[in-house]
């Protein structure tokens, strides 16, 4: 009766309403509200603050500037192995595997649709079908930047204005097409084993999104914009950099396409995963 209940009260609740006014809040450089904000969040969540920069409450100019923390040097290794893809977050897989046609499995009785997920473009889906996918959640207490997991060119960007659901199992179990229905960036990349599709999603309380290219992309108007980079300057992200960050978290979904790549025996749905650990092997 709980978890239902909690499903059903976000569809109440005035989603997009809620998530900006926390972001005003998390915007915030005053001490007397930055400050307590963000010990009772490291207490409440038990961040590691031993792998940040800068370790004390003080050092950050707002909530978010504290959420979306840069780590220490030697706090992650990168596997650079040319044929292995690195995981692109720290999280926990909730979902991995095929692409059925155009159909990712989300949770039990529920699958999303690929075209619908990357913003209603066909062209831009029909190199994911029958292909693979992973679905990575992020929880409060992660690093909240996004690493390329190989070398890549960018070659569009889709922002997908959307409802804002939590993400957690709980509301993926229970809310049909998730993923395809929240607020999301789309980012496509070219890569030597053909197409990646990178989508940040939004979430309850997600006060934005950004790529390192554009900026700020989250919340961005009440249609879906598309953006092109093919005709310009080639824009170029080595495996490891970051491509972009949530600001108070939420989750990533990765798409591949048919037989580029294999998952390792040992992931599977709730295995935690850490920033540049071997994600996949590419055939």
């Amino acid at each position: 009766m709980g978890d239902r209940l909690f499903v059903f009260m976000q569809y109440l609740l005035p989603q997009q309403l809620i998530s900006r006014l926390v972001g005003i809040l998390a915007h915030s450089s005053m001490p007397v509200i930055k400050d307590p904000f963000i010990r009772t969040f490291i207490k409440r969540f038990k961040v590691n603050m031993d792998e940040a920069e800068r370790q004390h409450p003080s050092q950050y100019g707002s909530f978010n500037d504290f959420f979306t923390r840069s780590l220490k040097a030697e706090a992650r290794t990168l596997d650079k192995n040319p044929k292995h893809l690195a995981c692109p977050v720290d999280g926990a897989i909730s979902q991995l595997g095929k692409i059925n046609g155009q159909n990712l499995f989300q949770a039990k009785g529920h699958e999303f649709n690929l075209t619908t997920l990357l913003g209603g473009n066909s062209g831009l889906a029909t190199p994911f079908i029958d292909g693979d996918f992973a679905t990575i959640y992020l929880a409060p207490k992660d690093y909240h930047r996004i690493h390329m997991p190989c070398d890549g060119t960018l070659t569009h960007m889709v922002h997908v204005p959307g409802q804002l659901f939590s993400v957690n199992q709980t509301t993926a179990a229970q809310v049909p097409g998730l993923f395809a229905r929240n607020e999301r960036v789309v980012a496509i990349f070219d890569t030597e084993f053909g197409s990646m599709a990178m989508v940040l999603v939004g979430a309850m309380i997600v006060a934005s999104v950004e790529t390192v290219w554009a900026g700020l992309v989250c919340p961005k108007g009440k249609v879906v914009s598309q953006f092109n980079y093919t005709n310009q300057e080639p824009i170029v992200l080595k495996k490891g950099e970051e491509m972009g960050h949530f600001k108070l978290g939420s989750t990533l979904v990765m798409c591949l396409p048919k037989g580029a790549s294999q998952w390792p025996t040992e992931l599977s749905a709730g295995t935690t995963t850490r920033l540049g650990q071997m994600f996949a092997e590419l055939n």
